[in-house]
């Protein structure tokens, strides 16, 4: 979320609350900083404005300080002895009224936090500690459960009956692509811990496989014990507009459900020449890569409803199930990024299926209308949608996307009629 020095001011009017605060932070970070993450990170999340006394006056970051308090903020986030479990926050600089700041979003977690083996959680008068409450902290726990249904805990099913296979893909990834990554020396059950994949149940105390695990790396069979209506409906409807000219009904992990999802992209869409600098791009793949991922990592599996992508002349359209934070068209400068299933998000981005929120979305709006020839629409609602545009196979790919003159264009090939 990147906010302009209008937004900021009218932020700061605001005085600080239960999802606003200040910290003045002239030459480093003060520790209460990490209190007040953890605190939203439990809470509903909230903005963190570096650079702001109290009072709301602008006093901002040290020109020499703001690199090495980035830094410092950053390096400690993702520090499990500092925050646990760690975290990935994007941290933006901003100036106003020529004074340097840094502007954090901060999004709810389905995960309770700790700040230096201290549990923080937020009201309207700040931070407060509640490690010794044990009514509060039970209470924080259930609510993270309900709210978050990824978290729900399967006693029943333990690390030994998932897929090994499915396990041992991605650490094979994260090998390959992150040499010192912790997960390369993990067993089964220490990785899907890590991953907060394998939970203890705040009622009864048992741990177990959580649903994100199940949906990850369970059997066929455990993902319809678990959640009966879970599927996603590839459909192509260019001819037969009443039914469809072809289909892929996915009921599998969401693994390979990712990999069916593009391979159908890949099989009914075209992918035009694309240079960006001197390297080619595919547009295409940069798009729906961040598509799939959305359709799967933001889904409300709880809901009976199944997630669809149907493939029109001119667009592709999705459907998921939802928890919305509000409704209608999205603005990718003014919404605030709200992770739907925190879990499932933070582990396809650990095996490169998915962007952060943020970059992820801006990513999808650039690239989307040097494609399609028009902006993509993220509609928020109980149902949430995404209209991308898109060019077809028969259409003229210079035109239709405007390269210029003396640009090459070429297209991969035909559709294959079913």
């Amino acid at each position: 979320m990147h906010l302009n020095e209008h937004q900021i001011k009218t932020l700061i009017a605001q005085g600080e609350g239960v999802s606003l605060e200040f910290k003045t932070c002239r030459d480093q970070l003060t520790r209460d900083v990490y209190e007040t993450v953890c605190a939203f990170l439990n809470r509903h999340g909230g903005t963190l404005l570096l650079g702001v006394n109290d009072a709301g006056e602008i006093i901002g970051i040290a020109p020499e300080a703001l690199d090495q308090v980035r830094k410092d903020f950053v390096t400690a986030v993702n520090n499990p002895q500092k925050l646990s479990p760690p975290t990935y926050l994007s941290i933006d600089a901003a100036t106003v009224d020529r004074e340097n700041m840094l502007v954090v979003y901060v999004p709810e977690s389905s995960q309770v936090h700790r700040c230096n083996g201290r549990i923080y959680d937020r009201n309207e008068d700040g931070d407060f500690d509640i490690t010794d409450s044990t009514s509060q902290v039970a209470h924080l726990y259930l609510r993270k459960q309900t709210n978050f249904s990824e978290n729900r805990v399967y006693p029943r099913i333990r690390p030994g009956d998932l897929r090994a296979d499915l396990i041992e893909r991605c650490r094979r990834y994260v090998r390959i692509n992150h040499k010192n990554h912790a997960w390369t020396d993990m067993d089964d059950e220490q990785l899907l811990k890590s991953a907060q994949l394998v939970q203890i149940d705040p009622e009864t105390r048992k741990s177990g496989v959580t649903l994100a695990g199940v949906m990850l790396f369970g059997t066929d069979e455990q993902i319809l014990q678990v959640c009966p209506p879970h599927r996603t409906d590839c459909i192509l409807r260019r001819v037969d507009v009443d039914r469809y000219d072809d289909r892929d009904l996915i009921r599998t992990n969401l693994l390979d459900s990712y990999d069916r999802i593009l391979a159908f992209i890949q099989k009914h869409l075209p992918d035009p020449f694309y240079l960006e600098g001197m390297e080619r791009r595919s547009l295409r793949d940069s798009i729906f890569r961040e598509v799939a991922s959305n359709v799967l990592i933001h889904r409300e599996y709880a809901s009976g409803v199944p997630a669809r992508l149907i493939i029109e002349r001119g667009r592709v359209t999705t459907f998921n199930a939802n928890r919305p934070h509000g409704f209608g068209l999205l603005d990718p400068e003014t919404s605030v990024p709200y992770p739907k299933n925190p879990v499932l998000g933070a582990f396809f981005r650990e095996i490169d299926r998915a962007d952060e929120l943020d970059s992820g979305m801006r990513k999808m709006m650039l690239y989307g209308k040097k494609y399609g020839g028009a902006d993509p629409h993220l509609i928020e609602g109980d149902i949430f949608r995404m209209v991308i545009s898109v060019p077809e196979f028969d259409q003229p790919a210079a035109t239709k996307y405007g390269y210029g003159q003396g640009t090459d264009v070429e297209q991969d090939g035909a559709i294959m009629e079913p």
